[in-house]
Parts: structure tokens; sequence; C-alpha cells
């Protein structure tokens, strides 16, 4: 496809970001670039879209694109900014769409195909996890799915280069909210109340000893505080404390022990300090596993300059749902290039890139289709 195209159809759908589930301008659009290309369209996950060229073969190997934005104001500044106030394409998911649909004009017009290719674009990776959805819709079952492959734009790659990872890539993650209920009482009466804030003090210091007590030092794990809120008044003991904070590891046994450490100091808190601890811990993706045998074969096909061999990052991303039901490979794509100032990292409200970058997703999603003897 020729990248005017590409380009075209980056900055159209980077004017029109929507959120989670709720993406029906950019449905519309996804929807009718494909009927022009002489697919038929199947509705999933409430506005994601799901399309297929038949093969020779009922199994089928599949692409998924994600497809919402942020809620963040842009501040690029650039002619196609984003339409709508405080959302904004900050993940580079209005290119993955756009590597998607070049890769399905370049399939429409193939012949013979071996087996069926599917192409998923996705709502709600940013959450609450549309991956899920599409699965408990039984879309791989309808279509017989045997393998599944995606790309993510990353500005911490240079411009062009695929990012590989063997095996663990991306982190689970669950969040939590907390809180401390303590019993207010004068300043100058401490001994009258139950200090929430000092509780919670010691309950953050606790977790973070989780990490380094608990966890191998080999391994890898992650507690992070993000909101710490109490108290009334500066003559007031705290009555109550709000905390919320994420969780994040390669490992499924780490994660749980993650949670079961958290379990049993919020019982020794509340004994330590009389208090009530009530913590709710939501548990959101699995982590991102690449298959080792799809990972070798991309690796072994491309030259030592076109890609860079990356370490497991603490990101999370709902592609892991799609990893648990078929064998799976997740690459990165860089976008940063110095020159021009892409630099901003994900979710900025500065993140941009050059759309010449988009050709290459669409060349190894092509190499994949060679690989995987679909053509």
């Amino acid at each position: 496809m020729d990248n005017k195209v590409l380009k075209q159809y980056r900055r159209d759908l980077h004017q029109i970001p929507e959120l989670a589930f709720d993406l029906y301008l950019t449905h519309e659009y996804i929807k009718n670039e494909l009927k022009k290309m002489g697919f038929e369209i199947e509705v999933a996950a409430k506005t994601g879209i799901i399309a297929h060229k038949k093969g020779l073969s009922d199994e089928s190997i599949a692409f998924r694109s994600d497809m919402d934005a942020l809620p963040v104001d842009e501040k690029t500044n650039v002619d196609f900014a984003s339409k709508h106030p405080h959302k904004m394409h900050a993940c580079g998911h209005d290119g993955h769409m756009t590597m998607l649909l070049g890769f399905a004009s370049y399939v429409s017009r193939l012949k013979n195909l071996k087996k069926t290719v599917v192409f998923i674009f996705q709502p709600a990776e940013e959450g609450p996890g549309g991956a899920k959805v599409i699965i408990e819709e039984g879309i791989f079952e309808k279509y017989h799915i045997t393998h599944i492959f995606g790309i993510h734009l990353y500005p911490g790659l240079d411009e062009g280069l695929y990012g590989l990872v063997d095996g663990p890539m991306l982190a689970q993650n669950g969040e939590f909210n907390l809180v401390v209920q303590g019993k207010s009482a004068h300043a100058a009466q401490p001994h009258l109340g139950n200090d929430a804030i000092l509780a919670a003090f010691s309950l953050v210091t606790m977790y973070h000893s989780i990490i380094s007590r608990n966890i191998d030092p080999l391994d890898s794990a992650v507690i992070t505080i993000g909101t710490l809120n109490g108290g009334e008044a500066r003559n007031i003991i705290a009555n109550e404390v709000k905390i919320s904070g994420t969780i994040r590891s390669f490992n499924t046994d780490m994660y749980t022990l993650l949670k079961k450490r958290m379990r049993a100091i919020d019982h020794g808190i509340e004994i330590a300090y009389d208090v009530k601890v009530t913590n709710d811990i939501m548990d959101y993706y699995p982590p991102v596993m690449n298959d080792h045998r799809l990972f070798e074969m991309l690796r072994s096909s491309l030259e030592v300059s076109e890609y860079q061999l990356l370490k497991p990052m603490m990101f999370a991303e709902d592609f892991a749902f799609y990893q648990k039901k078929v064998p799976g490979l997740f690459v990165m794509l860089g976008t940063k290039n110095l020159e021009k100032e892409f630099t901003h990292p994900l979710h900025s409200c500065y993140f941009n890139f050059d759309e010449v970058v988009l050709s290459k997703g669409v060349d190894l999603y092509k190499n994949i289709l060679n690989l995987m003897k679909i053509v």
C-alpha cells in the first residue's frame, strides 16, 4: 500500500480518538475502509471489528490491533491533532490500526491462501480489557484460530527497528484501592484516637519491603503507591487514609505472592495500630508470554541490523489473554527519532511519530504470512 494512504489513515484516525468500548466513529471508519477492500464485517466486543480472508483450510491465523485512545489532552500542536477534548491517541493505537488496515488491503488481493487470515480490531485495551471479551464471545472457536500476532509502536527503540523478546515480555498487572480506617481525636490528645496516617505510613513502608525481602533478587516485581490521601485538619488525628497503587510481575506465582504478603501486612497493621484495613485488589491482565518457536521463526528471518533483542518490560497489555488461548507473538516497532524530536514516551500528551515507520509494520505482517506458509 502507498505510504500516502497509510499516512492518511493514521491522521484521520488520530483526530477522532475515543475511549474504552465507546468507539463509534473509529468503528465506522475501520468498517468503511474494510468494506472498500471487499471484506465482510462482524461486530465484536460492542465496537470491535472482525474481518477475514477465507483460505483453503478452516484453520486460521489472526492479526490484532487495538483501537482505543487515552483520556489525555493533546499538546503536540500538529495540524491533525485530536478533535475530541481530553482524548488522545497517546499510545500509538492509531498507528496500530493503520498497519493492520494496510496489511488487510494487501491480503485482500491474495488468492489461494493456505489458511484463513483473521483481522481483529479490538476496543478497550487501555481498560477494562477488550481482548477478554473477544475471547468470551467465541471468536477464536468460530474461526479456528491457531496463532495470533500483534505489533506495538515503541518510542524507546530507534525508528524502524523491530523489538523482539523471547518468553515473558510484558507484566501481569493489578491495581488496588485501600482504606485505612482509624479513629479521630484532638491532636493534643492522640491517645484517644487511632491514627490512620501513622498506620498508613507503616503499611506503605512494609509493602515496599515485600520487593526487597520476599522476592528473589534475580526476579522482577513492582509495587507502586500512586496516591495517598487522608486527614481533615492539622489539629485532628486522621480518621481515614485512602491509598491506591499497582502491582506487576512477569510470573503468576510471584504475582500471587505479592497479593498474599499484602494481605498479611494489612492484617498485621490492623493488629499493631488498632485500625481497620480494607483492600480491594483488582487483577487485570496476565503476562505477555511470547511463544519461543514463533520468536525463533521471526528472528531467524531478519537481518541482525533489522531488530534489537529487548529486555522484558513492566508495561501490561491485554494481548496476553489471546496468548493464553493460542501461541502468539507480540513485537515492538521503534519510533524514536532524535532529529525529529519523536522521543516522548507512550501516554505522553506530546507523543508522536513519523508515519514512514508504519510500512515497516505492514512488511512485518507480510513476512509472518510467508513464514507461516499461508501464501
